[in-house]
């Protein structure tokens, strides 16, 4: 093999490998886009982010949802989340599926009638110790008219929509 044809087979190495590697990122941002509502941009670590940045934890300990803050950062299923002080990531990083909002973070109202909704913190409830999110003021009004209705329904219709593209709802 001459020196050419080895440099030749080099940059075409080194070619496949950073593209193979963009493709299975972008893949994991796609996947991860479908399954949870995250932000358009990615984070410093190259995954999306959930709940528009505000501390999930912070949902749980009453009071107003804290902004979360990017040097506190865990990653949960190729979605990073922000955290407002360490011991808040300690305590997400110890059990992310009992801080997460159900339905991936889209509007537990969307899910009911087939949509993902995005989910707002300002719009939020816990029941039984689980965390869902509502798109406004009136979507909220009209779940509060019948919460188990709806978070029945939302379970129920989560399954076949889970994995469906926003835009294919």
């Amino acid at each position: 093999m001459t020196l050419n044809t080895m440099k030749t087979v080099r940059l075409w190495t080194t070619a496949l490998v950073l593209s193979s590697v963009t493709a299975l990122s972008l893949a994991t941002a796609a996947m991860a886009a479908d399954e949870y509502n995250v932000t358009n941009s990615l984070t410093l670590t190259g995954q999306p982010l959930g709940m528009h940045g505000f501390d999930p934890v912070s949902m749980f300990h009453g009071g107003k949802p804290a902004l979360g803050n990017a040097e506190f950062t865990s990653e949960h299923e190729g979605v990073d989340y922000y955290f407002a002080t360490a011991s808040a990531q300690s305590e997400f990083d110890a059990d992310p599926a009992a801080h997460l909002p159900q339905f991936g973070g889209f509007c537990a109202f969307g899910v009911f009638v087939g949509k993902k909704l995005d989910g707002d913190v300002r719009y939020a409830d816990i029941v039984d110790g689980k965390l869902y999110l509502f798109v406004n003021a009136a979507i909220f009004e009209k779940y509060l008219e019948d919460k188990a209705a709806v978070i029945d329904g939302a379970h129920a219709k989560w399954s076949s929509i889970v994995s469906t593209p926003v835009g294919e709802l």
